[in-house]
């Protein structure tokens, strides 16, 4: 079985392309997980030195993964913590910086998906805002219109795409470590969900997540696609902003519920992607209105049109509210979305509206449609 001292001992030889310094010695080295059948770690760097960075990774990871044996290796570049101060890892000045301003920071060159048009990240300030269940019912709105789609479960910690279009079983390995995807009413499904048992805790840190994400975003046979939804993990940690800083992201859609508790994390969110200079594409306000169905009382639950007043406030758009109802939840938990079930519904034509403003607003022009699909 291989040890970590081994790990570390192969990384030794591994040098800095500017000062010829050993990995290990440098400070940038993450700890080594060794765990479950995987080699895992990350290399801090600036986020001006992602290309030339790029390099040392590839050959770390073949240094490890020669006295790995038969686990998986995986190595990511990290920009979420200061790099080691050192004559090689000081970032240049940037002119136009004005006193006592901060600064965006700089961004590093993101590498595409090959195949992928447009990459697009779904995401809450919070936890329990429906997030999950938006990404799912986005991109099967966006199936509806006649596109090619793919849904990254990223969400490592509580993964849910598994049980919201009723998938199961394990993706096939097509070569190499290329996985392919799993198939859910047309669009291609990834997730942790499927490599791991429902009850089992994801007890990992942020390493072992970054390079799971990883694996899972450049290493599935995605295809061509004119969208890859990915649903984010919530809050606005390590590897949200990671994600947002190596990740090709066209935009980023905010989830939110109407309550200011939720406006105040959206916020947060908001900030998190303005600062990696992502675009937002808008906002949604989830479980926006009850209606009661016995006596059809419109009740607001938690509360009405937060959402709205605070895209307006931010100066992003407002992609639409989305009702707090049963049979939205229901057909989740049966693993039957309801934009897949009845896309031209009063629910599926919600769920159709933001996927249009979603994807007019990434490719400036009108959508296709699709013939009308009905799932038995």
């Amino acid at each position: 079985m291989t040890t970590r001292e081994q790990v570390l001992q192969a990384l030794a030889a591994v040098r800095l392309p500017a000062s010829g310094g050993s990995l290990v010695a440098s400070g940038r080295l993450s700890d080594v997980v060794v765990e479950g059948g995987r080699v895992m770690f990350s290399i801090a760097i600036d986020a001006t030195e992602a290309q030339a960075m790029e390099g040392v990774r590839k050959a770390a990871e073949d240094a490890a993964r020669a006295v790995a044996g038969d686990a998986t290796v995986l190595a990511t570049l990290t920009a979420d913590r200061p790099v080691p101060k050192g004559p090689s890892s000081t970032p240049p000045a940037r002119a136009g910086v004005q006193p006592g301003r901060p600064a965006s920071p700089p961004q590093p060159k993101a590498q595409g998906i090959p195949g992928v048009k447009h990459v697009i990240a779904v995401a809450s300030g919070k936890g329990g805002v429906g997030k999950s269940t938006t990404a799912c019912n986005l991109a099967l709105g966006l199936r509806a219109m006649g596109l090619s789609v793919g849904i990254l479960d990223a969400d490592i910690y509580g993964p849910s795409m598994p049980k919201l279009f009723g998938l199961h079983g394990k993706p096939r390995v097509l070569s190499g470590r290329i996985l392919e995807p799993l198939d859910g009413y047309g669009v291609k499904v990834m997730s942790i969900g499927f490599m791991v048992e429902e009850e089992t805790p994801m007890i990992w840190r942020g390493p072992m997540v970054m390079s799971a994400i990883t694996q899972m975003l450049r290493e599935v046979a995605w295809g061509e696609l004119d969208v890859l939804v990915v649903d984010m993990p919530p809050g606005t940690g390590d590897a949200q902003l990671t994600m947002a800083q190596a990740t090709p992201l066209a935009g980023a859609v905010i989830v939110s519920t109407p309550q200011d508790l939720a406006l105040i994390d959206a916020r947060r969110g908001v900030a998190m992607f303005q600062r990696t200079q992502i675009p937002i594409l808008g906002i949604v306000e989830n479980m926006a209105t009850f209606v009661c169905p016995h006596c059809g009382e419109t009740s607001h639950i938690f509360g009405h049109g937060g959402a709205a007043a605070e895209a307006t406030k931010l100066g992003v758009p407002f992609l639409g509210e989305v009702p707090l109802n049963m049979t939205i939840r229901e057909t989740s938990d049966a693993g039957r979305p309801v934009t897949a079930l009845d896309p031209d519904g009063a629910h599926g034509r919600v769920y159709r509206g933001i996927a249009e403003k979603v994807w007019g607003a990434l490719s400036g022009g009108r959508a296709r449609v699709a013939p009308k699909i009905v799932w038995e």
